[in-house]
């Protein structure tokens, strides 16, 4: 009996070549998976063949020399104001709502895949969220913390694109963003309708996630609270927040000097007209 390797024979491994493994990679990368994801869900393949080839069972890797993506900094890629507004600007009618809401409210993908019309207050200006999407087990789960359950303001220019939505799909309850009321929308469908988008218009092309990623530099550059922005992203903790954006926030030494400056100058300036009203 020849060796077996997570229940495949040497011969099937055998079979495996490295376009096969190429279009795994590939077909991630349309979906708008993130590099590092994408590199993770190789490495249980990578590990096999490794081996496969150490014990003479292969004779050549396919998991070398692949075309992946190279994995940057976690915020390398934030969308300014002026280019999200383009980058929305493009996209197909059916899609605007769903990279929007990301923009603007720093749902993550899950979460925009569960989200019910139900959860969506828009006479009271916010959304609750309060499940997300399992895409393996496809169903609804709860959020991977406390924190995750939680209610996000709905900023202008996100309420205009979500009424049109909603008066486009002309449903009051079920899913927000779905194929159906109850069929969550299709992320890689979606992510190619919009690469084609930003291609032909020669705009810079985002993931949904790095989409979250500029929700929150927004409200850093709004003047937005750390403990506010904590809230608003469902982070377990303001540590987390501080881990993932603190370099955004202000914090210079030339701007702590500014702002202790102006705070003590305004001190004085109250105790002198406090002492010219005795």
């Amino acid at each position: 009996m020849r060796r077996r390797a997570h229940g495949a024979s040497t011969d099937r491994l055998g079979d495996v070549q490295r376009r096969d493994v190429q279009r795994i990679a590939d077909d991630l990368l349309a979906q708008g998976r993130d590099p590092s994801t994408i590199r993770n869900a190789l490495m249980p393949l990578r590990v096999i063949f490794r081996r496969a080839v150490e014990d003479g069972d292969v004779a050549v890797n396919p998991c070398t020399h692949l075309r992946l993506p190279a994995v940057r900094g976690r915020r390398e890629r934030i969308a300014s104001p002026e280019e999200a507004e383009q980058l929305l600007a493009v996209l197909p009618v059916r899609d605007r709502a769903i990279w929007a809401t990301a923009l603007y409210a720093g749902l993550r993908r899950g979460e925009l895949m569960a989200l019910r019309w139900e959860e969506v207050d828009l006479a009271a200006g916010v959304i609750h969220v309060e499940r997300a999407y399992d895409e393996k087990e496809r169903v609804d789960i709860e959020p991977k913390s406390r924190a995750g359950r939680r209610t996000v303001p709905i900023v202008g220019a996100l309420r205009d694109v979500l009424v049109e939505h909603k008066a486009r799909e002309r449903r009051e309850t079920g899913l927000v963003f779905g194929s159906t009321a109850e069929m969550p929308f299709q992320p890689s469908n979606v992510w190619r309708r919009a690469h084609t988008s930003w291609k032909q218009a020669g705009l810079n092309p985002i993931g949904l996630h790095e989409a979250r990623h500029t929700f929150a530099s927004v409200l850093i550059a709004a003047g937005v609270n750390a403990k506010a922005i904590t809230t608003y992203m469902g982070h377990a903790s303001i540590q987390t927040t501080y881990d993932l954006y603190g370099k955004l926030m202000p914090g210079s030494e030339a701007e702590a000097t500014a702002l202790v400056d102006a705070y003590l100058a305004r001190a004085d300036t109250l105790s002198r007209i406090g002492q010219l009203d005795r």
